[in-house]
């Protein structure tokens, strides 16, 4: 078994192409030829947790394995340590172990442009980026590879933070900005992209009808990066409706109706209109994993 360090592993998920296996992988979970266990919590020594997330087709099984230690940012440790191992399904074969983290950021990035496209909405033209995390630097180098984003617009808790992003952003040839009020942008930005920790809205209400609004950050039901009423002014996109129903503060805290919400495997064409705000909402799944371990295991192949 090969094992991709996270240089390697950044280097076998180009976004373009991540962005369409995560596609395929829609289209496999639809038709019922793939699938994912619950997520396993293990509570470790200290106040950590360990996470177990696998997921199998009929090919490739993977299993994502992340242990999270509050603790360790003030020791100097990482808090988020993780890695993926992926296995041939029939015969139980290791095959390569990745990079937990970094697969985990590119493919999250994927995964909004994957569920914009699925909800119908372009993403190109102004950005509007809040947070300058790991998290919003893959969206922000994600979009503009994949979807041509070309003016970018960072607001940051840490104005340091979002300056530094858009020094770097402005390497790779896009005109990004920090700023300091998100709310003077927000209904210029056809895009906008949460990728913060916050347990209150982040996101400013008012956005232009057509927008795309993407919250990615908001991991329980207690946090909430979209104001509940931006949100029931929006054709609503999830990555899982189970896992939505469970962790989407931003959707709980709004009392969405969720016979409204589409999955991104069975998103319906037309929903989606140029008249409404569309918002993506992701909480993440171990099948999302399994997709980009695939296509990285591809890559190696070569």
């Amino acid at each position: 078994m090969r094992t991709l360090n996270a240089a390697e592993t950044a280097a076998a998920l180009p976004y373009g192409a991540l962005v369409e296996a995560l596609l395929q992988m829609f289209e496999r979970e639809r038709r019922g030829e793939a699938h994912a266990a619950t997520r396993t919590s293990v509570p470790l020594a200290g106040g950590g947790v360990l996470l177990l997330m696998p997921a199998a087709d009929a090919r490739f099984a993977a299993l994502k394995t992340v242990t999270v230690h509050a603790g360790n940012a003030g020791l100097g440790l990482p808090v988020v340590q993780g890695e993926v191992t992926l296995m041939d399904a029939v015969n139980g074969t290791r095959l390569l172990a990745m990079d937990g983290n970094v697969l985990t950021a590119r493919r999250t990035a994927a995964l909004s442009l994957a569920g914009a496209a699925r909800a119908g909405r372009p993403v190109g033209g102004r950005m509007l980026l809040i947070g300058a995390g790991v998290q919003a630097r893959s969206h922000a180098e994600a979009f503009a590879e994949v979807a041509g984003v070309r003016h970018l617009w960072i607001h940051a808790r840490t104005q340091a933070h979002a300056e530094q992003l858009a020094q770097h952003m402005r390497t790779l040839g896009v005109d990004a900005s920090a700023i300091d009020d998100p709310a003077q942008v927000s209904e210029e930005a056809d895009v906008i992209v949460a990728t913060t920790n916050s347990s209150t809205p982040v996101i400013p209400p008012k956005v232009r009808l057509d927008a795309t609004v993407i919250a990615v950050g908001a991991y329980r039901a207690d946090m909430a990066e979209v104001p509940p009423e931006l949100v029931r002014r929006c054709a609503v996109f999830v990555d899982t409706l189970e896992g939505a129903r469970n962790e989407a503060g931003d959707l709980i805290q709004a009392g969405i109706d969720w016979s409204t919400v589409q999955a991104f495997a069975n998103a319906k064409a037309g929903l989606a209109t140029p008249d409404r705000p569309v918002l993506i909402k992701t909480v993440g799944h171990a099948l999302w994993d399994l997709a980009a371990a695939q296509l990285a295991y591809t890559q190696q192949q070569r």
